[in-house]
C-alpha cells in the first residue's frame, strides 16, 4: 500500500481567534501542502490550528504542537473530554468581571479541564485573539463574544477532526528533531519577526529564527513556513525559496492595510497543482 495516499477529511474552524491566524493565506497554503506528497504532516506551531483545520486531505499520521501548554491542553481535552467540558462550558457567559478573574487565575493551580475552558474562554472574549496583554472585547451593536449555542458545532466538530492526532507541547527545536524524517512534511507558522514576544516573555526570540533556518536546512523532510516579509527575515532564509505574498487587512472599520509574506520552501520540494475544484468548500 503506498504510504502517501490521504483521506479526505471534513475541515473545521478553530475553536477561537489567535494572533498570527492565517485565515487569509489558508487556502493558498493547504494547496501546496495537499501538493506534497507526504505520510506525516507536523505542526510546530499549531496556534488554534487556522492552517491544520482548514486541510482537506489528510496523510496516515497527524502530529501538532505547540510550545503553550494552554494550547496543547486545550486541543487534548478538546480530543480526549468533549463533553465534560461543554458540561462547564454551558455555564460561562461574557462578563468582564469573568474574564478578569480567569485572566487573574494562575492556570498551573487547575485540572486540565479548567485550564481549557479559562484558556477557551479568555481567547474567544479577547479583543483580536491577543494572547500577551489580554484586553476585554466588546463592540458596540455586537453580541457578547462568548455564546456556547453556536460554540457547541465548532466543538463538537473539532472533536472529531482530532481523532487520532498527535499533540505535543515541545520546543520547536526538540519537536522537528523528534519527528523529522524521509516522508514527513513540516507546515511552520511561527511569530512573525519583531512580534517575537506576542506570545508571551521567552516564548521566542530574534534568534530563534536563525536556529530554525539551520535546523531546515539539515532536515530530511519537506516544509513549508510562512512569515511575515521583512529584510532580516529574507537574509536569514536565503538559502531558500521564498515566494512573496500582498494580503490586505482590515481592522474594525479602519482603512485596509496591506502586508507582505514570504512563503519559504525548499528549492528542490515539487509541489503538485490540487485538483480542479478541491478547495472550492474551503472555511472561511
Amino acid at each position: 500500500m503506498d504510504d502517501t495516499i490521504m483521506r479526505p477529511v471534513s475541515p473545521a474552524r478553530p475553536p477561537a481567534a489567535y494572533i498570527g491566524g492565517k485565515k487569509q493565506l489558508a487556502a493558498r497554503l493547504v494547496a501546496m501542502i495537499e501538493g506534497v506528497e507526504h505520510h506525516t504532516y507536523a505542526e510546530p506551531f499549531v496556534g488554534m490550528g487556522g492552517v491544520f483545520l482548514r486541510r482537506r486531505l489528510a496523510p496516515k499520521a497527524e502530529v501538532i504542537n505547540d510550545i503553550s501548554a494552554d494550547v496543547a491542553t486545550l486541543f487534548r481535552i478538546l480530543q480526549r473530554h468533549y463533553v465534560p467540558l461543554m458540561d462547564l462550558l454551558r455555564f460561562q457567559f461574557t462578563s468582564r468581571r469573568e474574564f478578569e478573574r480567569l485572566l487573574a487565575t494562575d492556570p498551573v493551580t487547575l485540572t486540565d479541564l479548567e485550564r481549557a475552558v479559562r484558556f477557551l474562554y479568555l481567547q474567544r472574549v479577547a479583543f483580536g485573539g491577543k494572547v500577551a496583554g489580554r484586553n476585554f472585547g466588546v463592540s458596540p451593536g455586537m453580541p457578547g463574544r462568548f455564546d456556547v449555542t453556536k460554540l457547541a458545532t465548532t466543538l463538537v466538530d473539532l472533536n472529531e477532526r482530532l481523532s487520532g492526532v498527535i499533540i505535543e507541547n515541545l520546543p520547536f527545536q526538540q519537536f522537528i528533531e523528534r519527528y523529522d524524517g524521509e516522508g514527513v512534511l513540516f507546515y511552520l507558522d511561527p511569530p512573525y519577526a519583531g512580534g517575537e514576544t506576542d506570545y508571551g516573555l521567552g516564548v521566542f526570540s530574534p534568534e530563534s529564527f536563525v536556529k530554525l533556518a539551520e535546523q531546515l536546512g539539515k532536515i530530511k523532510g519537506a516544509f513549508i513556513l510562512s512569515i511575515n516579509d521583512t529584510p532580516s527575515i529574507r537574509d536569514i532564509f536565503a538559502a531558500f525559496k521564498c515566494e512573496a505574498v500582498s494580503l490586505t487587512y482590515t481592522i474594525g472599520s479602519g482603512a485596509a492595510t496591506e502586508a507582505k509574506e514570504l512563503i519559504v520552501t525548499p528549492p528542490s520540494m515539487v509541489v503538485k497543482a490540487p485538483a480542479p475544484g478541491l478547495f472550492d468548500a474551503l472555511l472561511p
